[in-house]
């Protein structure tokens, strides 16, 4: 068999969808599975919806997820004279035709079509015509009227259509544009593309396609249509399940590995393993064994796999990350040191990077505690503590563990209290909350900024005596 060679072809007139995302992920890995190549193809022909902000955006996501492609990206709408060139080879050949047929006469007919219990196909009218380019006229296609296509898919197994099932499906549009079911005939075939992979909405088109294949005698690449992805409720993905674009996921402060994990899991699986490396992933994916029923989306699963590789992710590539969404809430800049601190304190109870940063808004400003909490926990009886406290903390390194643990200590036995006395108003003084990360460790991080923060605790408690 001739070197793999698979490709992804989105549309630039909205943001990458997960569903997308995830056949351009098993299309890139099976790609690099085999050893071969990855294309990318812009099918930008839409010239009303599609932009170049759309392009831009879905580049970047699949920059973001690590999808790198080897050739492209290649835009259609710089090869419509190729297309028009292939239309007028399959016309002089007798594979397609002109037809005059008006919009107001095909309704027409597809109204009497229904009503007579017919499918509301084209009828051929313009068939045997003989007719030329002219105004308001379009190509299409002579499908075959006997016979069936049939092709053995990869992931559902042999699929048959009898031909007279399939329609003279239009070529060329009036305003002399190409249609997407013959543009993507070309581009295949003219990239080499071995293995069509792609979702299963477009069954049905790939018997058209392979007509066109036939006619213009090009080789017929393989086909595996990937199931698709469900909601909750067991209806097709959209919005009200939540996030469907991509980079929606990389602003709620997910990261890329966590996504691309959960997304080859979608349908395909290799034992009872459910964290892959991406070695492992090029390794062990292969198209045919993509299971054929639909996936359905938990959004609960992939919080927990982000979890997992913010507990496992390394710290310091964590904090550059963490950067973007310090500065974009405004804080004040942090240096990459300071966001590691942070990170190791917070991860444990955060499961996205936006979730690390409301958690531990107290490290990037002061959080002022409530009136509850100050009525509650700033309390007269401890003005003592605080004073031994700010007086201990700032004789020695607050980065030392040991060093701060035998300043509580010490405060404690010379105002005979408890640590759990004055833990939660310690806590409460530095992070104006009462659940936080440890002690030890928001001091270490926090470092000049808690004795200022223990002062104003101390004042207020003052204020009461």
């Amino acid at each position: 068999m001739s070197a793999v060679r698979t490709r992804f072809a989105p549309s630039p007139t909205g943001h990458l969808h997960i569903g997308g995302a995830r056949t351009a992920l098993f299309a890139w890995l099976y790609a690099r599975h085999t050893g071969g190549t990855f294309i990318l193809r812009v099918e930008d022909t839409d010239a009303e919806r599609s932009t170049a902000e759309y392009t831009r955006l879905i580049l970047e996501a699949m920059a973001w997820l690590g999808l790198d492609w080897d050739e492209g990206p290649f835009f259609q709408s710089q090869r419509l004279d190729i297309y028009r060139s292939s239309v007028a080879k399959l016309v002089a050949s007798g594979h397609a035709y002109w037809c005059a047929c008006t919009p107001e006469e095909l309704e027409r007919r597809r109204e009497q079509a229904l009503a007579e219990g017919r499918k509301p196909k084209y009828d051929g009218t313009c068939r045997q015509k003989g007719l030329g380019p002219g105004p308001g006229r379009v190509v299409r296609f002579a499908s075959p009227l006997n016979g069936a296509t049939a092709f053995d898919d990869m992931i559902k197994g042999k699929i048959a259509i009898d031909n007279a099932e399939l329609d003279d499906l239009i070529l060329l549009r009036s305003d002399n544009m190409p249609t997407y079911n013959f543009t993507v005939v070309i581009d295949d075939a003219d990239m080499h593309i071995t293995h069509v992979i792609r979702g299963d909405d477009h069954v049905n088109n790939t018997p058209r396609q392979i007509a066109i294949y036939e006619a213009l005698d090009l080789p017929v690449p393989l086909f595996a249509h990937v199931p698709m992805i469900l909601g909750a409720d067991k209806t097709r993905l959209s919005k009200r399940h939540g996030a469907t674009a991509v980079m929606a996921y990389q602003e709620m402060g997910y990261l890329p590995e966590a996504l691309v994990n959960y997304l080859v899991r979608l349908s395909w699986s290799h034992g009872d393993q459910e964290i892959f490396t991406p070695d492992e992933l090029i390794s062990l994916f292969d198209i045919v064994d993509v299971g054929k029923a639909a996936a359905v989306f938990n959004p609960d699963k992939l919080l927990w796999l982000n979890h997992h590789y913010i507990m496992n992710g390394d710290p310091a590539r964590l904090a550059v990350l963490l950067k973007d969404f310090v500065q974009g809430a405004g804080f004040e800049p942090r240096d990459t040191a300071y966001l590691e601190r942070v990170v190791k304190d917070v991860r444990e109870r955060t499961k996205t990077l936006k979730e690390m940063l409301e958690f531990g808004a107290f490290y990037f400003k002061e959080t002022e505690p409530s009136a509850e909490l100050k009525t509650k926990f700033f309390t007269p009886d401890l003005v003592g503590a605080f004073r031994e406290l700010i007086k201990g903390l700032a004789r020695v390194n607050l980065a030392d563990k040991a060093q701060v643990e035998e300043v509580f200590k010490q405060a404690l036995e010379t105002c005979h209290i408890t640590f759990k006395q004055i833990a939660q108003p310690v806590r409460i003084a530095l992070t104006g909350k009462t659940v936080s990360p440890g002690l030890f460790e928001i001091i270490a991080t926090l470092n000049e900024q808690v004795i200022p923060r223990l002062k104003k605790a101390l004042a207020c408690m003052e204020e009461k005596t």
